[in-house]
């Protein structure tokens, strides 16, 4: 009984830190012309509260990765939180859009120590099927915070403006944090990485190195960049081809991240995670094929609606089975291992994004579908596979 409680503490715990990512970037977007009146300044300008957070995400796994491999997991986390509440503060009350994007910086990089040690404690206490079922769950709480952090931000800042957005997530950094004093540390000493910080930079190279890991991590990368294309293309091609409402676009939206959701959660009734992954890649570069070719031949939106909902499903398994791929044969140095996949999806995704205005959106977005379900396709071709497509090129 007590087993199942910790384990369940665990579960709940993880899932939390997980979704700060979500959280950080995206639950005070329906306040962002609130705050350009508020600090009187431009849309861009208060915009760079959105890229400095993303950039903080990004910087923050390579920050917390390797400290919590060298250091353990409990007091980089504890850092991770003290600064997160200290850089919400600073949010609530910086006098001008200068000030508030500096701690926008800081409250990123405070809110990457959650999700890349969310994952480092997941491969520490789990492997195999049991791992891949741990980071199926986490994935799932993500995707649902992905769609409930806007629309809650809608809510609280119909009740108090934005700040009631920033003083919620003070409230959930306090929550989070006394639940980090109740955390036990999942990596013992004698696991722990006793390296320099110039060794430390070899060890990234050295977990490159690994030819299956990264394999799981560009197959994880491009199925991101499938995710991030869509998130970048959707608003344009369902309000302004297909002319719905802002409403039934953010419910098209979460019905769409429901499918990741769900999808991701058969990656442990499957046989195995490798199995996952090959259905995953096939079902992208299927489905994204038909996309493309109902977009070129102008289908109406229910078919485009339909395809995409089982496109992003297969999303969902590719990214979730090869996330716990990759944890799984790097569990020596799991910090640096969950750093890296952290930092592929930003990158990944901040190559996609920009993309994805170019040209007629509909179009361009099933080129994106398709360039990126084929590579996380070819990423997954075994070696000999490989070597002969090289030999006859």
């Amino acid at each position: 009984m007590q087993k199942e409680k910790n384990k369940g503490f665990i579960l709940m715990f993880l899932g939390v830190l997980s979704a700060f990512g979500p959280f950080v970037m995206d639950m005070y977007l329906p306040t962002l012309p609130a705050m350009a009146d508020y600090f009187s300044t431009t849309s861009s300008g208060v915009q760079l509260g959105l890229t400095a957070g993303m950039v903080g995400l990004a910087v923050g796994q390579l920050v917390f990765g390797p400290l919590s491999d060298r250091y353990g997991r409990r007091r980089p986390l504890l850092a991770a939180m003290a600064l997160f509440l200290v850089s919400t503060l600073g949010c609530l009350f910086a006098a001008d859009i200068a000030q508030f994007v500096a701690f926008r910086l800081a409250q990123g990089v405070a809110g990457a120590g959650g999700v890349v040690i969310s994952r480092s404690v997941a491969a520490d206490l789990y492997s195999g099927r049991a791992l891949a079922a741990m980071l199926a769950v986490i994935g799932a709480v993500n995707g649902i915070a992905t769609v409930a952090a806007p629309v809650g931000g809608g809510a609280l800042a119909g009740l108090g403006g934005w700040h009631a957005v920033f003083w919620f997530l003070l409230g959930l950094g306090v929550a989070v944090l006394a639940a980090c004093l109740c955390f036990r540390e999942s990596l013992p000493a004698g696991r722990r990485v006793r390296v320099s910080w110039r060794q430390t930079l070899g060890t990234f190279a050295g977990v490159l190195r690994n030819r299956p890991y990264l394999s799981y991590i560009l197959q994880y990368g491009f199925a991101m960049s499938v995710l991030f294309a869509n998130i970048a293309s959707a608003p344009f091609v369902m309000q302004q081809h297909y002319g719905l409402s802002p409403l039934h676009f953010s419910l098209c939206f979460g019905l769409n991240a429901v499918a990741m959701v769900v999808a991701s959660t058969f990656v442990v009734r499957m046989p195995s995670p490798q199995q996952a992954l090959h259905a995953g890649n096939n079902g992208m570069l299927a489905l994204s094929l038909l996309l493309l070719t109902a977009l070129w031949f102008g289908c109406d939106f229910w078919l485009y609606e339909l395809l995409l909902f089982f496109l992003l499903g297969m999303v969902g398994l590719s990214f979730t089975s090869a996330s716990a791929l990759a944890m799984n044969c790097e569990r020596r140095h799991a910090g640096v291992a969950s750093a890296l996949l952290g930092v592929v999806a930003f990158a990944f995704g901040g190559i996609v994004s920009p993309l994805a205005g170019l040209g007629d959106i509909r179009l361009t977005a099933g080129v994106l579908f398709c360039a990126g379900s084929f590579c996380a396709w070819a990423c997954g071709l075994p070696v000999p596979v490989l070597q002969l497509l090289r030999r006859r090129a």
